[in-house]
C-alpha cells in the first residue's frame, strides 16, 4: 500500500478555514458602526439566531465533511486494488451510498461549533465590559478594544476548528468504514516534522487496535488527555492509516497492546487476529 495513501488533504482543512473566515466576514459587516457594547452583545446573540447564519454554518460544515467523504472513499478503493479485502471494500463503499450516519454527524457537529462563534465572542466582550466596570470605566469606552480583538478572535478560531474538526472527521469516517469492512487495525501516522507533539511523535508507526486506542501523554508520562485515536484530538494532524495486509509493514513491529507499546514479531501478531488473515 502507498504509505502516504489516508494522508489528510490539508487543502480540505485551508478550504474549511477560509470558508469559516467568510462566514466570520459577513458578520463582522453587521458589527460596523456599532457604537455601544450593550448593542453589540444583543447584535451578536440575534445573528447567532438567524436562519442565514443557520444556513451558511451547515453549507460549510456540509461541504467538508462531503469532501472528506468522496476523497476518502477514494483512499479505500485505491487500497482496494492492492489487498486481499478488494471485493469487501468495493461492497462496503457501495452500501455506503445509502447514508453513513457518521457523515451527518459530522455535519452537525461542525455546524453548530461555527454557530457557538458569536456567542463565545459575545462572552469575551461581556468579560471585558465587566473588568471595566470593577475599574470604575463605562462600559462604553471599550468598544473599540472589543472590536480590536475580532480579526485575531476569528483567524484564532476558524484555524482551531478547521484543522480539529477536519482531523477529526477523517478519523470517524476512516474508523467507521474499517468496522463496516472488518478492519480491526491501524498504523497511526504523523507528519514526521518537528511540529508533531512528543507524544504523537511515540506512536509514529504503532499499530493500533480501533477498539483500545492509547493515551499518548500518558505513554511519555506527561498529563493525559485521555485515550484517542491518531487525530482525534485538538490540533492534531496525525491520521490512522487502515491496516488491510500483514505486508503492509515491515516485521517484527510495534504494536500498541495491554496498555503499552510492545514489539511483535509477524507470528505473535497473527496469534491476536486468530492466526488468519486480517
Amino acid at each position: 500500500m502507498k504509505q502516504n495513501l489516508f494522508q489528510p488533504r490539508r487543502r480540505i482543512e485551508k478550504r474549511y478555514e477560509d470558508a469559516i473566515k467568510g462566514i466570520m466576514g459577513l458578520m463582522k459587516r453587521k458589527l460596523n458602526g456599532v457604537s455601544s457594547p450593550f448593542v453589540l452583545l444583543k447584535t451578536l446573540r440575534g445573528i447567532a439566531r438567524s436562519p442565514t447564519y443557520d444556513r451558511l454554518a451547515r453549507q460549510a460544515a456540509e461541504a467538508m465533511a462531503t469532501h472528506l467523504f468522496t476523497d476518502g472513499a477514494r483512499s479505500w478503493r485505491e487500497a482496494a486494488l492492492k489487498g486481499s479485502k478488494g471485493r469487501l471494500i468495493y461492497k462496503a463503499l457501495r452500501r455506503e451510498l445509502k447514508g453513513n450516519a457518521t457523515y451527518w454527524d459530522i455535519v452537525e457537529r461542525n455546524a453548530d461549533l461555527i454557530k457557538t462563534m458569536p456567542l463565545n465572542f459575545a462572552k469575551k466582550a461581556t468579560k471585558m465590559m465587566a473588568e471595566n466596570t470593577m475599574t470604575g470605566e463605562r462600559a462604553e469606552s471599550k468598544i473599540e478594544d472589543i472590536m480590536r480583538l475580532w480579526p485575531h478572535y476569528t483567524k484564532a478560531h476558524a484555524r482551531l476548528i478547521a484543522r480539529t474538526e477536519t482531523s477529526k472527521a477523517q478519523t470517524a469516517l476512516t474508523r467507521t468504514r474499517s468496522e463496516e469492512m472488518g478492519v480491526r487495525w491501524y498504523v497511526w501516522k504523523t507528519e514526521k516534522d518537528s511540529r508533531v507533539r512528543k507524544s504523537h511523535r511515540k506512536m509514529d508507526g504503532v499499530i493500533v487496535a480501533w477498539g483500545d486506542p492509547p493515551s499518548p501523554e500518558e505513554l511519555v508520562h506527561e498529563k493525559s488527555y485521555g485515550h484517542y485515536d491518531a487525530g482525534d484530538i485538538f490540533n492534531c494532524r496525525c491520521y490512522p492509516r487502515p491496516l488491510l495486509n500483514y505486508d503492509d509493514v515491515s516485521w517484527p513491529h510495534k504494536v500498541y497492546y495491554g496498555g503499552r507499546i510492545q514489539t511483535m514479531t509477524l507470528y505473535r501478531f497473527k496469534a491476536l487476529n486468530g492466526g488468519g488473515s486480517l
